[in-house]
């Protein structure tokens, strides 16, 4: 077989509209207005750094040394961005890195490191307000913590007996709106209202109003329920079966009949004030609201009763203070959580959350929010080029949006003393 050598072509042309897409929306100056100087001999600017790193996820990557490796080629020739070296790259994003803080809970004994970085959690808000696809009125928010498992030198063991991470997490639709790290031996609970108050500022800062929270039943707590009321109108929350709850299931005198798959199930409602204890031993009594629950049960595989409703079935309850749904309404629209939680694994696979890059937490939340800028970015991108590029679908993971879109060989050209993209294939882009 005889090989011919010719002209370096790039296998990642499409990679070239991301970034353009990018300018259009004045991404590049709202990183450069938002972060911190740069010394005037430095070669690259921020938007150089930052997408230049997200290029690596766009062109199928999975760390910045990809970029003197797999993707230098294919991304030194074009007229948006100066690509730097991946020690660059990183050099300049630990940089930004604030540190990390030691907090104490009120009772506990346990030294819980939490790493808060407002500015990039502000900057990556204003992106989202740019973006076409976010919506920023009345909108539902998910809380949720998720465990990275790392064996970076500072990680601590978290409950599953490994070491990592667990970051608490805050998501709007499928847009990663808030990150805040901690160590892996900081229970999701701890602190959680003072967590949920800092996101809500923030996301007040830039007139996005929630109307309603959902969590799961690490946020079920007198402190955090009482945070999520002071910032939304609704909150959705799995509740604990608590001395509270398991009296108040005691008393549903009426149960509906519903099939869920091939299982036989129970639904009913009652209402119900938590807490009571909690707000005494605080003084704050004021702070008592009356809930309504609503339970679901099934009968158990092993047959033993329950010593407090003498029915051998299992629970799961939700804790609203929206007392205008159906019950099947409450339970369906607490369970679009799901849907949410994916995003974790989204993060984890598609966006590098399973390969932290640096050795200490501050630096990695860093990392954990300039990626989720990246996420964010790219439901923005995969919702418009899906409606310009036939074979893409809003819904593609990056995985296809890589092989139909980036990876199409192009080469940028003078001519007409301008510089033009050639493409070698078809792409069927309107511009």
């Amino acid at each position: 077989m005889k090989v011919l050598n010719s002209p370096a072509i790039s296998p990642f042309g499409g990679i070239n509209f991301v970034i353009k897409e990018a300018i259009d929306l004045n991404i590049n100056k709202l990183i450069e207005n938002n972060l911190p100087p740069l010394p005037q001999q430095s070669t690259y600017n921020w938007f150089d750094i930052i997408m230049s790193y997200w290029s690596v996820f766009f062109c199928g990557g999975d760390c910045a040394e990809d970029l003197a490796i797999n993707l230098k080629d294919g991304l030194l020739e074009n007229p948006f961005i100066k690509i730097p070296s991946p020690d660059r790259v990183l050099e300049r994003l630990k940089s930004l890195s604030v540190p990390s803080v030691v907090l104490k809970t009120k009772k506990g004994k346990s030294k819980n490191q939490f790493s808060i970085h407002e500015e990039l959690n502000l900057l990556n808000i204003q992106l989202l307000n740019k973006l076409s696809t976010f919506q920023k009125k009345d909108v539902t928010l998910d809380y949720d913590n998720t465990i990275i498992y790392t064996s970076k030198a500072d990680a601590k063991y978290a409950y599953t007996k490994s070491t990592g991470y667990c970051p608490g997490v805050g998501i709007i639709d499928n847009h990663v709106v808030y990150v805040e790290n901690r160590n892996g031996n900081c229970a999701s609970h701890t602190l959680q209202d003072e967590t949920i108050d800092r996101m809500m500022l923030l996301l007040k800062q830039e007139n996005i109003s929630v109307k309603t929270i959902r969590a799961d039943s690490a946020s079920y707590a007198f402190d955090i329920v009482t945070t999520m009321l002071k910032h939304a109108k609704t909150i959705f929350v799995r509740a604990k079966l608590k001395t509270t709850v398991i009296d108040a299931i005691s008393q549903i005198s009426e149960w509906n009949q519903i099939k869920v798959g091939n299982e036989i199930m129970y639904r009913g409602t009652v209402n119900f004030v938590p807490f009571k204890e909690a707000a005494r031993k605080s003084h704050r009594n004021d702070d008592l609201r009356e809930f309504r629950l609503v339970i679901t049960k099934k009968k158990n595989k092993t047959g033993q009763l329950n010593v407090f409703t003498g029915e051998a079935c299992e629970y799961s309850a939700i804790m609203t203070n929206d007392f205008d749904m159906t019950d099947d309404q409450v339970v369906n629209f607490y369970n679009q959580r799901g849907a949410k939680e994916r995003e974790f694994d989204v993060m984890k696979n598609d966006f590098g959350w399973n390969n932290m890059p640096f050795s200490r937490l501050e630096q990695n939340t860093v990392f954990l929010i300039i990626t989720a800028m990246c996420r964010n970015f790219y439901n923005h991108i995969i919702t418009v080029f899906s409606k310009r590029v036939k074979g893409l679908n809003a819904k593609s993971r990056i995985k296809k949006f890589i092989f139909r879109f980036i990876c199409i060989p192009a080469k940028w050209i003078k001519t007409g003393r301008s510089m033009k993209l050639r493409l070698y294939g078809e792409i069927a882009f309107r511009t």
